[in-house]
């Protein structure tokens, strides 16, 4: 489509009622995933409204997912993680803590010095390349750096690219490592025969759960609360997680249209000077994380997409739908996820202020101009 076309096209989705540009966000959606699930891409009900809405960010739509909604499809999100997660995932998790250590270590340590980096060398303003730079809790390192005076916009710039960069990276390893696809696509029943007592008690639980830790403000607790209460009560035999395929395609939608909205104009005009080292520090970051997935395939005698999932940096929502949906160790994947989002949930923003007060303390000296 010619320039002038494309943008007289982008006016009018701007002007159009509200309806309207819900109904461009569904159609562009629908074909994104389409041409996804045509390409045999893995986790293309997330992708394609993630990435239809992106396109309606840039266009400065007024298309928004309410927090209350994206709260209850994380928690949907979350149930479906411990579904693939048993009870017992605790006592792997101690018995190769080396392992999970490593794993979750390294990751926070390079994410810590990429942003240091970045911060010494004044790619962003301020300390906002530290908070922007941790892998993963996201919410958590966006409200506090506005507490302690970065760019807000930026920050949460840096975490949602990573989460993008993320998820598309891990989908096109799931097709290299399973041969393009190579299970072949399998029939969806979209509407099974389900217990009605089973879906309302998961429901409950999700959308419960999830509001229940966005009223507490517990960052990323709309993922893990119902993940932790639903793997309880699971391994407990207390309940059945049902999670039909279309209350799953729903959780999905949404939660990629939250993760691709944040990619606002404004944001996007603030941050494309900086954009080429930031992409970069993200991809050295994914490929870094990458390596060590390499390293604990052959030591732990995992299969490679099992590590690589397991080691992604970030977007453990995106990373569990597309470990779903590829043939990997499932439990193992979570559990690595959860625990490194646990640990930057608990040690990210102590982290996040040590360096950026020692970049305060010891700014970089420019020469002087001659």
């Amino acid at each position: 489509m010619p320039l002038p076309r494309l943008l007289a096209a982008v006016r009018l989705l701007r002007r159009a009622p509200l309806p309207g540009q819900w109904a461009v966000l569904l159609a562009g959606s629908a074909i994104m995933v389409a041409l996804l699930e045509l390409a045999h891409l893995p986790a293309a009900l997330l992708l394609g409204p993630m990435l239809a809405a992106i396109g309606a960010a840039i266009a400065e739509t007024g298309v928004r997912v309410k927090p209350a909604v994206f709260s209850a499809a994380q928690g949907v999100v979350g149930c479906m993680m411990a579904r693939g997660i048993p009870l017992s995932f605790l006592d792997v998790v101690a018995r190769d803590w080396p392992i999970f250590l490593a794993g979750v270590l390294s990751a926070m340590a390079l994410a810590t010095l990429l942003g240091w980096i970045l911060t010494r060398w004044q790619v962003l303003p301020g300390t906002t390349a530290v908070w922007g730079s941790s892998p993963g809790a996201a919410t958590a390192m966006v409200l506090m750096a506005e507490s302690f005076g970065a760019d807000m916009r930026l920050v949460a710039f840096m975490q949602y690219l990573r989460v993008v960069c993320v998820a598309i990276c891990a989908s096109l390893m799931s097709i290299f490592f399973t041969n393009g696809g190579g299970h072949g696509v399998q029939e969806i029943i979209w509407f099974p025969a389900v217990s009605w007592t089973a879906l309302a008690e998961t429901v409950v639980i999700a959308v419960g759960g999830g509001l229940l830790a966005r009223r507490m403000h517990m960052p990323a607790g709309s993922l893990l609360v119902p993940c932790i209460i639903s793997a309880v009560l699971q391994g407990s035999g207390l309940i059945v997680l049902t999670l039909p395929p279309w209350l799953l395609a729903i959780s999905y939608a949404f939660v990629g249209w939250s993760i691709g909205l944040r990619f606002t104009s404004q944001v996007i005009r603030h941050a494309m000077h900086s954009f080429p080292r930031v992409l970069a520090s993200t991809l050295v970051l994914i490929a870094a994380c990458a390596g060590f997935g390499a390293v604990l395939a052959h030591f732990a005698g995992l299969d490679p997409l099992t590590a690589y999932l397991a080691t992604s940096p970030g977007g453990a929502d995106s990373v569990a739908i597309i470990a779903a949906s590829s043939d990997v160790d499932l439990p193992f994947v979570m559990s690595m996820q959860v625990v490194r989002l646990v640990l930057v949930m608990l040690t990210g923003p102590a982290v996040a202020r040590m360096v950026a007060r020692h970049v305060e303390a010891h700014p970089r000296k420019r020469p002087p101009r001659r």
